[in-house]
């Protein structure tokens, strides 16, 4: 499979096609589209125009009827278009059919987000979950691939011509190429288990501090990196393009009553995102499925944002923590000005938390929910320690939040906020007269 980023002299005029078969998706599939659009743009592919077609049927050489097929080949070239893009997903089959009948590059949308994620893999991680999801999408299409190359086979050169001539147009090198792809594939797995392994050490190792862990998940492109950013006033990239973090992201924010959280940005869900991509990104999601709850960003401004919130729980569900503690978070909400459609939404989403993360609304109140999920974490204490163990006093101020500090005689009087877990150490100088901090 060739990345269509590489090659922009072939792509740079593109028709988006997508087809439907029953009047009920019709909308459905014209919404889907235009997120195309928006996805081949994220490619710096031009977009020349967008076809939506109706079929009676799936046919298995075009998915289109012959005559169909023939009339969007016809168009794509009086457009002068040198690729053509499909909504659906194409058959390694019928991919070929009208690469050849057309003479232009013809791509499906999985191709066009697997190029996509190849361009915005930033750790090993994520490079090699993207190489792996790409080599098992290229290799029932490797006849493909030979043909746009020219790779066939020749003849053997110097003597031996009979070999030469007995491999013909390469159907024997199509089955080598096979087998190296294969090999490829185990040797791509192999060193993604052994990134797996290095994760999950570092994992232990932050886990012998058992912070609270929340994951930041979401459709593509609703804030989630600018939420983690806003929260915890670091700089992960946040773009207003799809699939803009691949890679996750883990900050460290400190709430109100001491208690530190760790929140994790993950990789945007689609609709009609890849299975193979799904499983091949299932280590990157693993911080999702170790969080103690989930925090579901969606786009209030989106016409279809209940839509996207069912794509984002089919993907949890498929990870089997769609039943985790959940916040569901509206972003965007300086963009909703109508009152009944905010009334809409709050029937559709009760409880919610409605945010703008650009004029720092109801950021406030999204904190306090963020404290709500772990507050039985945390224990609020008053404590008589003796100078003598200031070491303690120094345990309060690293792993939790000191109130108030007092001195009385030769004691220290501390009102404090700390992890349960602590409570055992500091609990013999539990200070139970109110007085004493008035």
């Amino acid at each position: 499979m060739f990345e269509v980023r590489d090659k922009p002299q072939m792509v740079e005029r593109a028709l988006l096609i997508g087809v439907y078969f029953n009047k009920f998706d019709e909308e459905e599939s014209g919404s889907l589209l235009v997120e195309l659009e928006e996805l081949t743009r994220t490619l710096e592919i031009g977009v020349i125009d967008s076809v939506l077609v109706k079929a009676l049927k799936t046919h298995a050489k075009y998915l289109t009827g012959t005559g169909k097929a023939q009339e969007l080949i016809d168009y794509a070239k009086a457009l002068d278009c040198d690729c053509i893009i499909f909504d659906n997903e194409l058959s390694p089959a019928q991919q070929r059919a009208w690469e050849r009948d057309s003479g232009l590059c013809v791509i499906d949308r999985q191709e066009v987000i697997l190029d996509i994620f190849s361009m915005r893999a930033q750790t090993k991680e994520a490079s090699l979950q993207v190489q792996l999801a790409k080599m098992q999408y290229s290799l029932p299409r490797l006849a493909r691939m030979w043909a746009h190359l020219d790779r066939q086979g020749g003849g053997a050169g110097g003597g031996g011509g009979g070999a030469g001539a007995a491999r013909g147009e390469g159907e024997k090198q199509i089955e080598v190429d096979r087998r190296m792809a294969r090999k490829r594939i185990d040797r791509v797995k192999a060193e993604l288990e052994v990134v797996r392994q290095q994760r999950k050490t570092q994992r232990k190792e932050r886990m012998r501090v058992p912070l609270p862990l929340a994951s930041i998940v979401g459709y593509t492109n609703a804030g989630k990196s600018s939420l983690l950013n806003k929260v915890t006033e670091s700089s992960v990239l946040a773009e207003d393009k799809l699939f803009a973090t691949l890679d996750t992201t883990t900050r460290k924010v400190e709430l109100a009553d001491g208690q530190q959280l760790l929140l994790t940005d993950t990789v945007g869900f689609i609709r009609n995102l890849p299975h193979r991509l799904v499983e091949s990104f299932k280590a990157t999601l693993e911080e999702s499925v170790i969080a103690d709850f989930l925090v579901h960003v969606l786009d209030a401004s989106e016409p279809k944002v209940s839509k996207f919130y069912e794509t984002t729980m089919d993907v949890l569900t498929e990870l089997e923590i769609s039943d985790k503690p959940m916040v569901v978070v509206l972003n965007k909400i300086d963009l909703v000005d109508d009152p009944v459609r905010l009334n809409e939404l709050r029937t559709l989403f009760p409880g919610a938390v409605m945010i703008s993360i650009k004029s720092g609304e109801g950021m406030e109140e999204l904190l306090d929910r963020l404290n709500g999920m772990i507050i039985n974490r945390v224990v609020h204490l008053r404590l008589r320690l003796p100078q003598a163990r200031m070491d303690l006093a120094s345990l309060i101020h690293r792993e939790g939040k000191t109130l108030s500090t007092e001195y009385d005689g030769n004691d220290v009087l501390i009102d404090c906020v700390i992890p349960k877990r602590f409570e055992a150490k500091v609990a013999e100088y539990t200070d139970h007269d109110p007085k004493a901090f008035d």
